[in-house]
């Protein structure tokens, strides 16, 4: 029975998300824009995002100008993000950036984009089913390092910046971890050359990460076993000033050449 249970777990769920609908939402007639918008932040609130993205929508296709109509798009991005929407959230955002470049939400615009990227590569196993996140496809991860960057550079004093900046520092560890895993997938498969371009790729892009000391016991080992020893013993120079003790100094000490 228990091999059952997580096929029957995802039916449940998948089915579940059509089964339970809820109806459509319309805002009357006579309603201002600042009662949609009203009905839309307070659904907002509540955690019903499905319903106060259609107010949201409805009042933008009313009122198509004004404040209420950006506020109107910045805060549907939002509530599709949080509906795990993430093509739609990103298509929300883009429009809201680029329609509207002088907003003066545009630091938030821009850490809404990173926050969507963040969590793009989660899928839906992935809140049942822990895995390595350095083997996730990164292309969500490198967009938000950018996005991230993007927003420290352009509004360094933002209120989010803070959080932008420990993002980035997580992120630029994440992505060459990934890299190092490739890399190892490589040396494994006695892809040399592969492992060693991938190491490099750290070493240059992502220096004072956590995978650095890794990256250079790498090189190192597929210098020597493609038998360019001066490269080798100048990169073990490197791991062995830089980390001093670190293991991958004895490993590459123990590699054989056949």
């Amino acid at each position: 029975m228990k091999n059952l249970y997580l096929p029957l777990l995802l039916v449940i769920s998948l089915s579940g998300c059509s089964y339970f609908q809820k109806e459509e939402v319309k805002a009357e007639e006579s309603w201002s824009v600042d009662r949609i918008y009203s009905e839309a932040k307070a659904a907002l609130n509540m955690g019903d995002y499905t319903k106060a993205i259609q107010y949201y929508d409805q009042l933008e296709a009313r009122f198509p100008f004004g404040e209420y109509a950006q506020q109107a798009l910045l805060e549907s991005a939002y509530a599709h993000y949080k509906k795990r929407e993430s093509e739609t959230a990103l298509a929300t955002i883009d429009r809201f950036i680029r329609v509207y470049p002088l907003n003066p939400n545009m630091d938030y615009a821009l850490y809404l984009r990173g926050l969507i990227n963040f969590h793009r590569d989660m899928g839906f196993l992935d809140k049942y089913i822990p895995r390595d996140e350095t083997q996730r496809d990164p292309a969500g991860s490198r967009d938000a390092l950018r996005d991230f960057t993007n927003l420290v550079n352009r509004y360094p004093t933002s209120r989010y910046s803070e959080d932008a900046t420990q993002r980035i520092v997580y992120l630029r560890n994440r992505l060459a971890q990934h890299e190092i895993h490739v890399a190892h997938y490589y040396m494994k498969r006695t892809s040399y050359l592969a492992a060693l371009n991938r190491a490099k790729y750290v070493v240059e892009n992502y220096p004072r990460t956590t995978a650095m000391p890794e990256a250079l016991m790498i090189m190192a080992k597929a210098y020597k076993i493609m038998e360019f020893n001066d490269l080798a013993e100048d990169t073990l120079r490197v791991l062995e000033l830089n980390y001093p003790g670190h293991p991958g100094v004895a490993e590459v000490r123990r590699t054989r050449v056949n």
